[in-house]
């Protein structure tokens, strides 16, 4: 069981209530209107655009803040800005590797934050390249369990592409290459199952199994980096146990 995805999954719940709601969805604002600038404001022809879009709607961001964002990013309402995505690498405590994915109209103002962050929190930053390797990109959907089995999941994604159905607790991960997850996600649609997100997503392929101190320190400088506006996401290759995990939430 991978406890980054398990610990992702429970911090997206706390996320949506907690006092960092505004910067949760300033972060979906943006990629929707980085998405909508790419392929254009129709969501039938956009998938990114779609995906961006629906977990906007989960996170309870309001329809008139994301119908904006689109015409932004479209150039049908002035206002957009121009972001680059830029990857940062860096190894955090306990030799943990770290990717840093920035979605940023100043350059600098994103790599002076993502370093401070780094140097505070017990990590050091890595040259391009030197960490990457360690992760392959993936195509990531979470579904919540409901009444759902993992059979029942994977029946459904199978033929369209799906490598995996990983059991996180309250929900399930569904693993594809990056490009064939348009097509899982609408097996699932097809299917009738419901899906808390579906995102191309860097996923380890080895993992560093962390005790309950080095889960805090982790912890601590994922929620930092995080911190920052121009941090969309943050991808790192720990694992933690439920049992670690548990004493880390109390």
């Amino acid at each position: 069981m991978s406890g980054h995805s398990k610990w992702a999954t429970t911090k997206h719940k706390k996320a949506v209530i907690d006092a960092k709601r505004g910067k949760l969805f300033a972060k979906l604002i943006k990629n929707i209107e980085v998405a909508a600038r790419a392929g254009g404001a129709d969501v039938s022809g956009n998938p990114t655009l779609f995906d961006a879009i629906q977990k906007a709607k989960k996170s309870s961001v309001p329809n008139k803040n994301i119908d904006s964002a689109v015409k932004r990013g479209a150039g049908l309402e002035a206002g957009g800005a121009d972001y680059e995505t830029i990857m940062y690498e860096g190894y955090g405590p306990n030799g943990v590797a770290v990717l840093i994915e920035c979605l940023t109209d100043n350059r600098n103002r994103a790599a002076s934050d993502v370093r401070v962050a780094m140097t505070r929190n017990g990590g050091n930053m890595a040259d391009p390249g030197s960490v990457s390797y360690l992760f392959n990109r993936k195509g990531v959907i979470v579904v919540p369990k409901g009444g759902l089995s993992e059979d029942d999941v994977l029946g459904a994604v199978l033929d369209a592409g799906a490598e995996e159905v990983n059991d996180l607790g309250e929900s399930f991960e569904v693993l594809s290459e990056a490009t064939d997850l348009v097509a899982v996600r609408t097996a699932l649609q097809e299917a009738g199952i419901d899906y808390d997100s579906a995102d191309a997503n860097f996923v380890p392929t080895m993992q560093v199994e962390l005790d309950e101190e080095g889960a805090r320190k982790i912890f601590k400088l994922i929620d930092a980096l995080e911190d920052s506006d121009d941090v969309q996401n943050v991808f790192a290759n720990f694992d933690v146990s439920d049992e670690v995990m548990e004493k880390v939430d109390a």
